[in-house]
């Protein structure tokens, strides 16, 4: 099989659709656009647009569908909504109650899906700008951390900022943020850079999603706003449904990283 970083986005959902690849997608079709995923009722999906516009850090939107279609036509026009994420995770009164390959048997037609940006897409113009990516070179999810950060709050929701982590060697630390800001629609610069204390992470070993990865001696933990902040949000305001990606397990847009660089 081709090498999975060097596959393109079609044929990537393809692999998924047949369930032939369930895992991480970091690294995965280098170069394309990776997007999280929050689907509603049709009557909270305002309520929602009305959150994300006012935290546009933790939940830049990339698309949204139109009522009951699974289709995202901005960012991968052929593709389908409930087969073309690895795993997805549904919420109902905000308790995790279910993590599916599909989501056959979960779609109606009043839902609305929102497409938000990742900060996987910015992974690949790190690495070409020699700054590594822990989690890719051990082969695990990215740590995700539930932080003490507050997002501004809309209609029913409101919540916890969640924030994914990566080790940066101290001398880069300046470089990845440089890197990283070019790209304000996948979360953009880092939202806190070490003392993960002061952002209300109590043990930076064990992560609230996702896995831990090793810190090596002379790398600082940078924080960078994250697209599971949604399924945070339903923990605390519980509405009667919210499905999302599993963390990690994101979507992949036909849409390159480059056509998001604002410079």
């Amino acid at each position: 099989m081709e090498s999975l970083g060097c596959m393109n986005s079609q044929d990537v959902r393809s692999l998924i659709r047949k369930k032939q690849l369930v895992k991480p997608t970091a690294g995965i079709a280098q170069g394309y656009t990776q997007a999280n995923l929050a689907i509603l009722p049709r009557e909270l999906a305002y309520d929602f647009l009305l959150f994300a516009q006012r935290n546009p850090k933790p939940c830049p939107i990339l698309d949204v569908t139109e009522v009951g279609s699974p289709k995202p036509r901005l960012i991968a026009p052929g593709a389908d909504l409930r087969y073309d994420i690895p795993k997805y995770r549904v919420y109902k009164q905000g308790v995790l109650c279910d993590e599916v390959l599909d989501l056959e048997k979960y779609w109606s037609n009043d839902l609305v899906a929102f497409l938000l940006g990742c900060s996987f897409t910015f992974e690949t113009p790190m690495l070409k700008n020699g700054i590594p990516v822990r989690h890719i070179e051990e082969n695990c999810n990215v740590p995700m951390y539930i932080t003490n950060m507050e997002c501004k709050p809309a209609g029913i929701f409101s919540g916890p900022m969640v924030v994914s982590m990566r080790p940066i060697p101290a001398e880069l630390v300046v470089r990845a943020v440089q890197v990283t800001s070019r790209f304000p629609a996948v979360h953009g610069a880092p939202v806190h850079i070490g003392s993960p204390e002061r952002i209300g992470i109590k043990d930076i070993n064990k992560p609230d999603f996702g896995d831990a990865v090793t810190i090596k001696q002379g790398e600082v933990p940078v924080f960078w706003a994250c697209g599971v902040t949604p399924q945070a949000v339903a923990m605390r305001v519980k509405p009667d449904l919210m499905i999302t990606h599993a963390p990690g397990y994101m979507f992949i847009c036909d849409i390159r990283d480059e056509d998001l660089s604002v410079f």
